[in-house]
């Protein structure tokens, strides 16, 4: 399975890293920086009954499809993504910073919170300690737990590691088994995902949100994950109780990045704003 080489291969990277220095270095860059900006707070305040707010995904390739454009292998620009982002109404980013499966790092990370400002979750594979400072480092204010990936105790040591770096915690599930053990162990989460890939196939299906939705306590932020594409998409998570959807690929792979968003999230304008919203990267 594709998680299982991603772990392997991540935990290996991390002990390449795992340094005294390292630790000293990120502490320090950590110190100099302001206090992350409230991740699961913009969400909230974006959320409407007729639009989930949008974390919009700055992603250059895929271990299953490659890159996400031919033209990202000369020109891949994550500022200019995440700014056609967020002048189109996301309410925060996520960036890849993974680098052998999905071609991204945490200078892009550092990238975009410096130049774009929204809130930003950094997508990674966590497996140890040292990357919640490397997230905190490079302008992180949300980290993503994949339950999938951890055991029990891990889940609930990470979870206290991010809070300890003030950093928000969206905890990805994928099944009834990984939900009811992070609700169990890690209960006072806020932001759960509910992820729409099967991790054996690859293949999406919006009904794992529906499905997973039932059991999750109300007063938890639900995000539905992967394999939104259309309004109709948006319209049947909405219905099953999701307050958040994170977009990467629809949005990444869009002809007009400001049209797409718009596609998925039409809110009515006034000729004036139209005029001073500016049209996002047109891909050739």
């Amino acid at each position: 399975m594709i998680l299982d080489r991603i772990i392997e291969h991540k935990i290996a990277e991390l002990r390449r890293k795992e340094s005294r220095g390292h630790l000293i270095s990120l502490k320090s860059k950590i110190a100099d920086q302001p206090g992350p900006l409230g991740f699961i707070q913009a969400l909230e305040d974006a959320y409407t009954p007729t639009a989930p707010a949008l974390i919009a995904e700055v992603k250059k390739a895929s271990p299953s499809k490659g890159l996400m454009r031919p033209e990202f292998k000369d020109r891949f620009n994550p500022v200019e993504i995440a700014q056609a982002y967020k002048d189109h109404g996301a309410a925060a980013v996520s960036v890849l910073t993974d680098q052998e499966f999905f071609q991204g790092c945490l200078d892009y990370l550092e990238q975009v919170k410096e130049h774009v400002g929204l809130p930003a979750l950094n997508k990674e594979f966590m497996v140890g300690d040292i990357q919640f400072y490397e997230a905190r480092a490079y302008g992180a204010d949300a980290v993503l737990l994949i339950a999938a990936a951890l055991d029990r105790w891990q889940l609930e040591d990470f979870y206290a590691t991010a809070k300890g770096l003030k950093l928000d915690v969206l905890i990805e599930t994928h099944n009834e088994r990984e939900l009811d053990t992070v609700l169990e162990r890690v209960p006072q989460v806020k932001l759960i995902g509910i992820n729409n890939r099967d991790l054996k196939t690859f293949s999406t299906d919006l009904s794992i949100t529906a499905r997973l939705a039932k059991r999750i306590p109300a007063d938890k932020i639900i995000v539905s994950e992967s394999g939104i594409h259309t309004r109709e998409h948006v319209l049947e998570i909405l219905e099953a109780g999701a307050k958040v959807m994170l977009v990467g690929e629809s949005l990444v792979r869009a002809k007009n990045i400001g049209e797409k968003i718009q596609s998925l999230l039409p809110t009515p304008q006034t000729e004036s704003e139209e005029e001073e919203v500016t049209q996002g990267p047109r891909w050739i």
